[in-house]
């Protein structure tokens, strides 16, 4: 009898319930939405003298954010609605799509060159930046391998798949060149390893190597050598190498505490370089000030505080990964960017997520977002289904 009365309530009420969300769910929904409406302002504030002066259409890099942000929107909606479980079938599949994605820039007609670097695909109408998509790609592998492999993980030789298969990944793209998203993609790494389980000494064996490869990689490559020499001393070449990062303190610096007001960014101008991409948050410090800075590194922290309990509470250790590897990678890359304004670290190209100008990123971060939601979906309403569940059979038991 008491099975009926569960079977029966299963049957009536799942469907509702798979509509519920945590707390932390629509907190992280309502500030994605948020940030992203956010940087749409801020693109447009950032690009639009620019736009008008190289595109003749001040609307120029408007137009493509909000188009992204409405793709990404409808993308995170459909796929907090998916089961996310379907994705621990094809790690290896995302992995080898990543893989194709990385080396399709370096085919002549189909890779697009700017500024010295292959990082994006030509397709009819519009452009994609591979590496953006790659990244998750390496995220969902990873976590399917993690999760069918969890109880051989402290062996050294069962993280290999893991290490070999991100470790080719961050060669491709630092071949484009883009070494800060080869930075993202190997700190992910070592994070889902962490949380997978791995030791401390083998975290130790992957790290030193990785972090001993960074002069070399900087001393290979003279324009890296340049702009490291331009980090500590950006005043010996203002108008050369140390230019863009001077650029970026006079808007930091200028904005204040409440900054210039909105729109009202002199740096703008065509003095700061890519201020509507990856320099965009010397935009938001300009002309919001600290407070400003403080509103959004707030909405990030919050971001990754949910993104954190998600993977806490999943119903499994693939959707655990999974939510570890999206937030890791959004934390990441949100804090590698703003070290780069802020001149903690050597100048180099990395999007602000969400805001940033791009309509591969947005789409693809939101998109991950949604993910993220239907973790948090599946989680929430097995974890509530099975309590009430019980209170059900327990009252009932009661009663007889």
């Amino acid at each position: 009898m008491d099975r009926v009365i569960v079977n029966n309530f299963s049957k009536s009420k799942t469907k509702s319930f798979w509509n519920l969300q945590s707390k932390s769910g629509w907190v992280l929904a309502f500030l994605i939405v948020i940030l992203s409406l956010f940087g749409v302002v801020m693109v447009y504030s950032a690009s639009c003298y620019y736009a008008k002066k190289n595109y003749n259409n001040e609307y120029f890099f408007l137009i493509k954010q909000v188009i992204g942000f409405v793709l990404g929107l409808a993308s995170m909606i459909v796929i907090s609605r998916l089961n996310y479980n379907k994705l621990n079938s094809i790690g290896l599949v995302a992995l080898i799509v990543g893989y194709v994605l990385l080396a399709l820039v370096f085919i002549p007609g189909l890779g697009v060159e700017n500024y010295g670097a292959k990082r994006w695909i030509r397709l009819p109408g519009f452009t994609i930046q591979s590496s953006e998509i790659a990244k998750f790609c390496f995220v969902i592998f990873a976590s399917s391998y993690l999760a069918k492999h969890h109880k051989d993980i402290k062996h050294f030789k069962s993280i290999l798949p893991v290490v070999i298969g991100g470790g080719l990944m961050c060669l491709l793209i630092i071949l484009e060149p883009n070494m800060s998203i080869t930075m993202c993609v190997g700190f992910v790494m070592l994070v889902m390893l962490f949380v997978g389980g791995i030791s401390f000494r083998h975290i130790m064996m992957l790290a030193i190597p990785a972090i001993a490869l960074v002069p070399v990689l900087i001393i290979i490559e003279p324009y890296r050598l340049l702009r490291l020499l331009a980090f500590i001393d950006p005043w010996a070449s203002p108008k050369g190498e140390g230019y863009q990062l001077i650029q970026s303190f006079f808007a930091v610096g200028g904005g204040g505490l409440v900054g210039t007001g909105l729109f009202s960014s002199r740096q703008k101008y065509l003095f700061l370089p890519f201020a509507e991409s990856d320099f965009i948050f010397s935009i938001i410090a300009e002309e919001c000030g600290l407070l400003g800075c403080i509103a959004i590194l707030a909405c990030y922290l919050v971001v990754i505080v949910c993104g954190i309990k998600i993977a806490i509470n999943s119903k499994n250790r693939f959707g655990c990964y999974l939510a570890s590897g999206i937030t890791s990678l959004i934390g990441i890359q949100t804090m590698l960017n703003i070290a780069v304004v802020t001149g903690l670290i050597p100048p180099t190209g990395l999007p602000l997520p969400f805001i940033s100008a791009g309509s591969t990123s947005l789409v693809v971060f939101m998109s991950a977002i949604g993910i993220l939601l239907n973790i948090d979906r599946q989680g929430r309403s097995d974890e509530y289904l099975s309590s009430f569940q019980n209170n059900i059979v327990v009252k009932h038991k009661r009663k007889r």
